[in-house]
């Protein structure tokens, strides 16, 4: 059974039980009140009110069957007096006529207005029965009943009765007032019912036209929020499932072209030193190389080349670990001013070597804390260096270390007076297996994931890498490492 099928049935018993309820109550009040339903139907033909005061009536018959059997009774005050007693429990008042003049009063209407639009005499036995109404600040309602005093003299009887205006206003229009109830309870309920089950079913036909789009395979589209209920809730719920799944998607589609232009590139580059092992292998095999120093000679171009491949492989195992977050880094705080010092001092003496102008300039105070693994740290600054040596093509060839705090981070600049690198090229160099010449000619050296790997590693101690350099001036390597903050009982 559908959501929809069981709204429209729990809204239908919240609207026919409390309308069987009411139509049994009225039921019951009436027959309380008035004894049969045949009464009710005369009563409703006459006029008379659903439930007027029965002690009233059941008087007015007595004084009217009195008026036809004795009349003469009805010109003895005493007698009169007593039956307006009677009347008074009830809040009505007697009155008797003979003509023009009053027998009896009751003396809460002496001074009433009522005695002056009192209805004239019609003939005997007739009844007159009129709506409330209001004499002064009163609501009084006047029954009488005519009949004819011992020598034929036309006397009236009249029962003037104190009405609440509400209770007036409920008995006159008890009819419409009980259908107008019913209207409004079938209309309330049908709008509620319609408006509830459009608030619940759209949206949730809404989440099911998006689930079949998705179940197609179509994720480029929006649900719709409207509401702040719980379907809102799900359907929040269900935008930020689509969200994730497409993030998701494009994701492993990203992956997978990586991944083809990373078997792409490893064949490439492991393609070139194995053809050349492969031709010089084949020059031993025919006797090209007929003399020992040509033997030596292609011997030690295979062992360079088997090298190069065992490096390229090295590289690659490492940098896929870094990208699966499986390397391990062994953090450890220093003082990171007497690390560089270090650092710089073995540098000066392997650049010297290589004939390399090297300069430092290390503006750092003692007790600069960083958490960093030294073997990684090392590892970028080696192959930022290794790529900077590649490039520099210049007579007079410089490096320069310069480090400084900005803020909370230790800012480390390898400055090198190389070719440099193209703009168009400038952002792509920390990328895998990236070489500015389009070529990929590797004469140069390398693999082309040093400066991507370095970028892995800096991630990793929670840095930053970036690169300018302007075209045949040099390119500056800028590393930010954030400083770290010594807790009680940790040592530098």
């Amino acid at each position: 059974m559908s959501i929809r099928v069981k709204l429209l049935i729990s809204y239908a018993a919240m609207l026919v039980v409390p309308l069987v309820m009411m139509i049994i109550t009225a039921a019951l009040l009436v027959l309380v009140f008035r004894g049969d339903f045949q009464g009710i139907r005369d009563q409703l033909q006459t006029g008379v009110g659903l439930f007027d005061n029965q002690n009233v009536e059941h008087t007015m018959r007595d004084l009217k069957r009195t008026s036809e059997k004795n009349p003469a009774i009805l010109s003895d005050v005493s007698y009169l007096a007593d039956v307006d007693q009677d009347l008074t429990t009830n809040n009505a008042k007697l009155i008797v006529r003979r003509e023009n003049t009053f027998v009896y009063v009751s003396p809460s209407l002496q001074t009433s207005e009522v005695l002056k639009n009192l209805p004239s005499f019609k003939h005997p036995g007739h009844p007159e029965m009129e709506d409330a109404k209001h004499y002064g600040k009163d609501l009084l309602e006047v029954n009488s009943i005519d009949f004819y005093f011992s020598g034929q003299q036309p006397g009236s009887i009249f029962i003037v009765t104190t009405v609440n205006p509400l209770v007036n206003f409920a008995q006159k229009f008890f009819p419409i007032l009980f259908l107008t109830l019913l209207i409004i309870l079938i209309l309330t309920h049908t709008l509620l019912t319609i408006y509830v089950s459009r608030s619940i079913v759209q949206p949730l036909r809404k989440l099911k036209n998006a689930m079949k789009r998705i179940q197609a395979g179509d994720l480029d589209f929006q649900v719709q929020i409207t509401n702040k209920d719980e379907i809102g809730q799900l359907s929040i719920a269900f935008e930020q499932m689509r969200k994730q799944l497409k993030e998701s998607i494009q994701t492993q589609i990203q992956y997978e072209d990586n991944r083809k232009e990373l078997i792409s590139n490893i064949s490439h580059d492991i393609r070139t030193p194995l053809t050349a092992i492969r031709g010089y292998v084949d020059g031993l095999g025919d006797g090209i190389a007929d003399t020992p120093d040509k033997k030596q000679k292609y011997i030690d171009i295979i062992s360079s080349k088997a090298e190069e491949m065992d490096h390229l492989i090295d590289e690659l195992f490492l940098y896929s670990k870094l990208d699966l977050k499986r390397v391990p880094f062994h953090f450890e705080i220093v003082d990171f001013a007497s690390f560089l010092l270090d650092w710089s001092d073995e540098l000066d003496f392997e650049l010297g070597k290589k004939g390399v102008y090297y300069k430092s300039d290390i503006i750092l105070e003692e007790q600069v804390l960083v958490s960093i693994d030294r073997d990684k740290l090392k590892r970028v600054f080696s192959n930022i260096l290794d790529n900077s040596l590649k490039y520099l093509n210049k007579t007079d060839k410089c490096i320069t270390l310069h480090a400084k705090l900005i803020g909370e981070y230790v800012m480390i600049e390898i400055t090198d007076n190389g070719s440099g690198v193209d703009a168009d090229a400038l952002p792509h160099i920390f990328d895998r297996f990236y070489r500015a010449d389009p070529s990929r000619n590797s004469q140069q050296g390398g693999s082309g994931l040093g400066l991507a790997i370095s970028k892995q590693m800096i991630e990793g101690h929670g840095g930053t890498i970036e690169a300018h350099s302007v075209k045949d001036e040099g390119t500056c390597i800028t590393i930010k490492l954030p400083l770290k903050g010594l807790k009680d009982g940790e040592k530098a």
